[in-house]
């Protein structure tokens, strides 16, 4: 058993780092989106109030400044603490917000043990009473990350589904794959919050877990932690499958949709990609636009297509 938790450990992770990158870069390949110039754009200088580079005096002449600190620090503030869900619907939040921190601090965990289990292997003692700083700092640092992990992800997936069924305009938009996924994750969350609880409070299994990993050697484990490992495992493989992949595409949604107020300057690479999209033809057809033309000409061309003629 302990050879099949190695295998489908490294299984699960270099699948889901390949997945998320073969995702990520065709959803970087995607043509430009249509603009939506929203304001306030974060990264502007004066976008307390909703202004733009438009405001100045022939602006494309211009440079124009952007902020990238403040758009990382606020992409990733909301992200954390999903604020506009709290805007909008504070019941809703209270627990959509535990659920998505079980999320976050469940892969933290597990990042974090393997660097501890690199730091064991390495001959640092780590422990609430390891002779080294960096021992007790480690293991006090696991503890937390774990146990928020166990305990938010194990009330936000038991409050996911009630408030989704409580709340009848929230229970119109719901999919059975929605109640499948608050289920199976509280499978996950509740594994390791029973393992945690009655038989591992020190989490010293998840560290000589890591340690095999690295060192190839079958650890010997608790049957509750195999369980939760295995089914830990298999939560990665799924993950990139359900809509939290919307934790990469909320990112690029600010950065290439919400804040993208790049200017479609003569001679830009922007004008490129627009002009090769324009040559594309058209695959549909309806009653204002022909098929068979390209985009260009059906944009520029007056008046109605002829309509096609009834078969006899």
């Amino acid at each position: 058993m302990g050879t099949l938790i190695i295998v489908l450990t490294y299984i699960a992770y270099v699948f889901i780092v390949v997945v998320y990158t073969v995702k990520v870069l065709a959803w970087l390949r995607m043509p430009p989106h249509i603009r939506w110039d929203l304001y306030p754009v974060i990264h502007e200088e004066h976008y307390r109030y909703g202004g733009s580079y438009y405001e100045q005096q022939e602006w494309w002449k211009k440079p124009r400044p952007k902020n990238t600190w403040r758009s990382l620090l606020y992409s990733l503030k909301d992200n954390f603490t999903m604020g506009e869900y709290y805007e909008r619907n504070r019941l809703y939040w209270l627990f959509l917000f535990p659920w998505h921190i079980g999320f976050i601090f469940i892969i933290t965990f597990h990042i974090l043990c393997f660097f501890a289990a690199v730091a064991m292997y390495g001959g640092l003692d780590i422990g609430a009473v390891s002779a080294h700083l960096a021992g007790r700092v480690f293991y006090y640092v696991l503890l937390c990350t774990g146990g928020i992990a166990f305990i938010a992800g194990t009330f936000g997936s038991l409050g996911m589904p009630i408030i989704r069924l409580a709340d009848r305009g929230l229970r119109t938009y719901a999919m059975p794959m929605n109640f499948f996924n608050y289920l199976f994750f509280f499978t996950v969350y509740g594994s390791g919050l029973l393992s945690w609880l009655v038989l591992d409070p020190n989490l010293d299994e998840y560290r000589t877990y890591w340690l095999g990993l690295i060192t190839l050697t079958a650890p010997a484990l608790h049957t509750m932690t195999l369980i939760h490992i295995i089914l830990f495992d298999i939560f990665l493989i799924y993950l990139p499958f359900t809509r939290s992949t919307h934790y990469i595409t909320r990112i690029l949604a600010y950065y290439f949709i919400r804040w993208d107020d790049e200017p479609n300057l003569p001679g830009s690479d922007l004008e490129r990609q627009i002009a090769g999209l324009l040559g594309r033809k058209v695959s549909w057809e309806g009653n204002h636009i022909p098929t068979g033309k390209s985009w260009a000409e059906a944009a520029t061309e007056r008046g109605f297509p002829e309509g096609k003629k009834e078969k006899p």
